[in-house]
Formats: C-alpha cells, sequence, structure tokens
C-alpha cells in the first residue's frame, strides 16, 4: 500500500462501504428528521485506489447525489440514464482537461465510479438532501444492467453487483 494512501485511511478512518465496495466515512448525519422519517441531509468522505481496492460498483439511489472532488487522481463517473442512454463524467482539478470538481448525479440514474488508471487515490465527498438511507440504495446486477445496457457490457462485467448483494444492511445507515 503507497504510504499516502496509508496515512489517508488513518487519517480519515475510512471503512468499506456494504455492496459497493467504496472506502468512505460518514461525515455529517442531520438530526432533523424529513416527513416520514430519514435526516434531512447527509455527506460524507469517500476515497478510491488500487490497494486496498477501492470503487464503486452499479447502484442508484431515490434522491440526487452531489459528488465533489477534493483531491488526488481524477475518478470515472460511469451513469446509465432510464431513458437507455450513458455517459462517463470525469471528476478531477484540471478544468482545462474537461474535468468537473462537482457533478450531480439525478435520482434513478444507475452509477458506478473507480479511479483512472495509473492514479495512487481519488478523494472526494458525496452529499444528498434528503439525506441518505438504507432504503433508497438498489445495487444493480449484471444480469439485470446487460439487458438494458447492452452497449455498456465492458463496464457492467467489470461493476455490476452480485444478485445477493444489492441491499444496504439493515439498519447501516442509521
Amino acid at each position: 500500500m503507497h504510504p499516502e494512501v496509508k496515512a489517508l485511511i488513518e487519517h480519515y478512518h475510512f471503512q468499506s462501504l456494504p455492496v459497493e465496495g467504496t472506502l468512505f466515512v460518514s461525515t455529517y448525519r442531520s438530526a432533523q428528521e424529513v416527513e416520514g422519517g430519514g435526516p434531512i441531509g447527509t455527506a460524507m468522505i469517500g476515497m478510491y485506489c488500487d490497494e486496498p481496492r477501492s470503487l464503486s460498483l452499479f447502484h442508484r439511489l431515490t434522491t440526487d447525489e452531489v459528488w465533489h472532488f477534493y483531491g488526488g487522481d481524477p475518478l470515472r463517473l460511469i451513469l446509465l440514464h432510464p431513458d437507455g442512454s450513458s455517459e462517463d463524467v470525469i471528476l478531477g482539478s484540471d478544468p482545462s482537461q474537461g474535468q468537473l470538481v462537482q457533478f450531480v448525479i439525478p435520482a434513478g440514474v444507475w452509477q458506478a465510479g473507480h479511479m483512472l488508471t495509473g492514479g495512487r487515490y481519488s478523494l472526494f465527498g458525496c452529499t444528498l438532501a434528503p439525506g441518505f438511507t438504507d432504503s433508497m440504495f438498489e445495487g444493480g446486477t449484471r444480469e439485470h444492467l446487460l439487458a438494458l445496457y447492452p452497449d455498456r457490457a465492458e463496464d457492467i462485467h467489470k461493476f455490476g453487483c452480485d444478485v445477493d448483494h444489492t441491499s444496504m444492511p439493515e439498519g447501516f445507515a442509521t
């Protein structure tokens, strides 16, 4: 493990996020709740790296998610839209290369992410309002996504979820 990656893991106390595999730490969970339950807002810091392996398998949320790039090497978000279209978004610190420092993934869009090849780490954050709850998460299986997005087969094979791992563990987000 690269010393800088190890230092970041220790500093932030990163843990592996269930189902999707991102190294993350929850940094904010509002004490106020929306009508029907769940926090008004949440925030987290995440990191992609090769060792230990950290990436995000395909999943979708029922609310918009705001991504923020903090540092390190660029990362790629793979987005599969409900209308059948798809796109790649690169978050990073170099706008002259088309990299974005912030991006909103709309609710209902399948998303996966990883650090670009050759990097050491990608440090980012995600903010949600209303805040994250276990019930707003759904992992995307390879079989399901391949039927909808056959043109993205290579990414789906790499970043699709196993059939038996598509939900957050009960009580994870509390």
